[in-house]
């Protein structure tokens, strides 16, 4: 687990100390590609798939849980509690517009991880009362994986970790995280990262995540908070 230094607050809850969250579809080498981005430094895995009826997503769902549990890694389902439940997945994700984070934490009860999407400080506000491990926050800008919807910029982002750590709950900054851009948001004080196609487009996703959290490390360790040497 990491250390927070100087006057931050100490993270609490089954993500303290997680910094790179890999959120992804399905795709042909699911499980390669998981466990090699894994092996690079994502220490979080979120399966978001919209076009799957329940039953296949269930099969795609059970090969990305058996990967991440062989290599220690919270695996998380996007959008369904239920299938989370079924599945044995270790949490589940919801949106603004999904079952409720109430719902899903009843249906797979108080060890489970339920994380909310936020997008405005309204949301945000709200969260404060949902029963959820995480938030995320974003996107920082506009990215095609969220068509339609406008990017926040670096300022929720800020807003949002802040009021996050003193919650004691980590918020993950979603859109366009790469190398080049975690050391700004790092200053403006993100310490949790999404990652989706710097990943899902690698052409060899290990290096790309190892680049990755390489930068994750150096932004945080220049922002003053001391982190696990990179595996």
């Amino acid at each position: 687990m990491s250390r927070l230094g100087g006057d931050q607050v100490a993270e609490r809850g089954p993500l303290a100390g997680r910094r790179l969250y890999l959120c992804t579809p399905d795709r042909p080498d699911l499980g390669e590609f998981v466990g090699a981005c894994i092996a690079g430094g994502v220490d979080v895995v979120q399966l978001r798939e919209k076009e799957l009826e329940a039953r296949p997503l269930l099969r795609r769902a059970a090969l990305v849980r058996d990967v991440c549990s062989k290599l220690g890694v919270p695996f998380i389902l996007n959008d369904r509690p239920d299938l989370a439940l079924e599945c044995g997945a270790d949490g589940v994700h919801v949106g603004q517009d999904d079952a409720p984070p109430s719902l899903a934490r009843r249906i797979l009860g108080p060890s489970a991880i339920v994380g909310l999407s936020t997008h405005a400080p309204e949301e945000l506000d709200r969260s404060e009362l949902e029963p959820v491990d995480y938030v995320s926050a974003g996107p920082v800008v506009e990215t095609p994986t969220k068509p339609g919807r406008p990017g926040t910029g670096v300022g929720y982002a800020a807003l949002a970790a802040a009021r996050a750590s003193a919650l004691h709950r980590p918020v993950f900054v979603t859109g366009g995280v790469t190398p080049s851009t975690v050391a700004e948001l790092a200053a403006a004080g993100v310490r949790h990262f999404v990652v989706v196609r710097w990943l899902t487009q690698a052409g060899d996703p290990q290096s790309a995540a190892r680049a990755l959290r390489r930068a994750v490390d150096r932004a945080l360790d220049t922002a003053g908070e001391a982190v696990e040497p990179q595996r």
